[in-house]
């Protein structure tokens, strides 16, 4: 037996690095995290992980870490994730997303990186769609998030053919499942089960039929284990489930789960808010063999679980 093979995760303390930590060590990775903590929770840091304190846009501070660990993979999902603080504040958004991306990039050039994973949205990426969207639908953003997630991945690209890095650009879809914040704007599935559950009236942007899809987190973690663990073609791939589901759809569900009767207040649209958003996933069973096992009822019975006895107190 050799050496493990060493990955580092941005975002490690996040609600979707906290996942994907624990499914790399799971496999017998050796894995270092980096988060600065302004939205990841230290709980969330698997045990047998090496944290480290960190924002990733202080780079000398990175350019050590890059040095003690000598990473062969990166895994980056340190991002500013709102889509609503985007549009209130771009330039701190395209700091984070785009500037953080770039400075990691050049530490995987300078410190010969095997692959990066970088996770990026479909949803904010590909704009309003009509059917499920693959990867070679022509990217619309309306966000500025969504923009800086568009240039991250041009940036990758360009690195990749560059450099020879090699990478692998993960599409998300609506992301949900235990650890997301309930007190935040994004993560629909967190903030209704937390209002729920404290008794609180849940509200819904709009009219309640902006359709989404719904990605289980443990899902999404199984997705990063795939590309690491393939040396395939460089690509991005969607990791959605390529079903719809409205907000009402969603609410209702969230209502039948929890046993909790509530009726939701309907409130403005969020600006930069898509009206439809699916992601087709096909691509990513053709390369990775990756698909998602979690149907949606299920995947949010276990959010709902997890988050009794853990918020209200």
């Amino acid at each position: 037996m050799g050496e493990p093979e060493t990955v580092l995760i941005t975002g490690i303390a996040g609600f979707i690095g906290s996942h994907v930590a624990d499914a790399l060590i799971k496999e017998g990775y050796r894995v270092f995290g980096v988060d600065d903590l302004s939205s990841g929770r230290l709980e969330n840091v698997p045990k047998n992980a090496y944290f480290f304190k960190a924002d990733i846009c202080d780079f000398e501070r990175m350019d050590t870490l890059f040095k003690e660990t000598r990473p062969r993979f990166v895994v980056h999902h340190a991002a500013q994730v709102s889509v609503a603080r985007s549009v209130k504040d771009p330039v701190f958004d395209a700091h984070v997303n785009i500037l953080g991306t770039v400075g990691l990039l050049d530490l995987c050039r300078k410190y010969v990186v095997e692959k990066m994973v970088f996770a990026s949205s479909g949803g904010a990426l590909y704009g309003d769609v009509d059917a499920p969207a693959r990867e070679d639908k022509k990217p619309d953003p309306k966000s500025p998030y969504g923009f800086s997630k568009w240039a991250g991945e041009q940036y990758v690209r360009y690195y990749g053919q560059e450099f020879g890095i090699g990478y692998t650009i993960l599409r998300y879809g609506n992301v949900y499942g235990p650890r997301q914040d309930p007190y935040g704007e994004a993560g629909v599935v967190a903030v209704f089960t937390g209002r729920l559950l404290c008794g609180e009236r849940p509200v819904i942007n709009g009219d309640g039929e902006y359709v989404r899809d719904y990605v289980y987190v443990e899902d999404v973690a199984q997705a990063n284990v795939a590309v690491l663990k393939k040396a395939a073609a460089d690509a991005a791939v969607n990791v959605g489930t390529g079903i719809g589901t409205t907000v009402n759809q969603l609410f209702a569900m969230l209502v039948e789960i929890s046993g909790i009767q509530a009726v939701p207040q309907y409130g403005p649209p969020r600006p930069g808010d898509l009206k439809t958003s699916v992601l087709d996933p096909s691509l990513a069973k053709e390369i990775f063999g990756w698909e998602p096992k979690t149907p949606l009822r299920e995947g949010l019975k276990k959010t709902v679980e997890w988050f009794k006895g853990r918020i209200c107190h």
